[in-house]
């Protein structure tokens, strides 16, 4: 994928975890949350969208650090 499309690259430290939901969120500039699931980070999967407007951002993250 190209870091074209891509608004910000964060580090998971630096958002916000939900042990509940599963869900890792931080803040989008429109107001809203991006987020993305601890499953989609167990499958590699590393972009985190915002559901109020198109902006995405790539996690930073180490799989062998993540929560069970």
């Amino acid at each position: 994928m190209s870091n074209a499309n891509i608004y910000e690259e964060v580090e998971i430290e630096d958002m916000t975890y939900d042990p509940k939901l599963l869900t890792y969120t931080y803040p989008c500039p429109c107001g809203d949350k991006f987020s993305i699931g601890l499953d989609e980070l167990y499958d590699e999967e590393d972009i985190g969208l915002c559901p109020s407007c198109t902006l995405r951002i790539r996690v930073i993250y180490d799989i062998d650090s993540l929560p069970e």
